[in-house]
């Protein structure tokens, strides 16, 4: 019944991609958008396929990568670590929340400029960019799923001779962890659009970097390749992502 279920899931899934091809062939063939802007999705995923067996794009590839993995693993540890202590703690709490309340509406990138004077052109302000857009979902998720733990869970474990840097992982984080992981999923999908828009805003390289150098070059072809490829990797990524959620969550009830 499972392996229906999920070759089931996946049919439907796979739908709005092929009917999103589909539309964007038909208009193509019919003449609703000239090719030279929208080239026919047979020339982009032909294109996409010879640069990426190239050197060259599997570098911009790995910058992408190297800024997105580098900014969300620095939101997952803070984002856990302030969201855990908070649910914790009545006075971190008291001084993280009004934090939270001003900053969590701000666009991270209206910062980007001064973060580019602070530190520069090359990885360091592209990392935290992504890094402060991908913090507060995860923050807001851990702190809400340890705010979760009954109090008599921890007294039981204390009252069973548990330390208390032992309930940590031995109470509060199996229980914050379905919370935790949701919250690591919506800021690895931020991660993906951040990075992408900050190496499109200045950079040297990156996926980002080459779509812009490809619209000032009119490739139209070339400009459709790290869209696809970014919206690959983010798939892959979520993907990987939510195969580590089943493994941790395996014996939850919504696992």
């Amino acid at each position: 019944m499972m392996p229906q279920l999920r070759s089931t899931s996946i049919i439907l899934g796979l739908a709005p991609i092929v009917l999103v091809i589909a539309l964007w062939q038909g208009l193509v063939s019919f003449g609703f958008a000239p090719a030279v802007l929208l080239p026919p999705p047979g020339y982009v995923f032909g294109r996409l396929f010879q640069q990426l067996v190239t050197w060259t794009f599997q570098q911009e590839i790995a910058a992408t990568l190297i800024r997105l993995f580098a900014g969300f693993a620095i939101a997952v540890v803070l984002g856990v670590s302030i969201g855990i202590a908070a649910a914790a703690s009545p006075a971190i709490n008291a001084v993280v929340r009004p934090i939270v309340r001003v900053l969590a509406p701000l666009p991270k990138v209206a910062l980007y400029p001064a973060l580019l004077l602070l530190l520069g052109f090359g990885h360091g302000s592209k990392i935290t960019l992504v890094a402060a857009d991908a913090l507060f979902p995860i923050l807001l998720s851990t702190y809400y799923g340890a705010s979760t733990v009954e109090q008599k869970l921890i007294w039981s474990a204390m009252a069973a001779g548990t330390p208390r840097y032992q309930i940590l992982f031995k109470v509060v984080l199996p229980v914050a962890m379905p919370s935790i992981l949701t919250g690591c999923r919506i800021g690895l999908v931020i991660s993906c659009i951040v990075v992408f828009l900050a190496e499109m805003i200045t950079s040297s390289d990156g996926l980002g970097h080459v779509l812009v150098t490809a619209a000032r070059t009119f490739q139209a072809v070339d400009m459709f390749v790290p869209l696809i490829t970014i919206s690959l990797l983010g798939l892959i990524l979520n993907g990987l992502l939510g195969a580590v959620r089943a493994y941790l969550l395996r014996g939850f009830p919504e696992a």
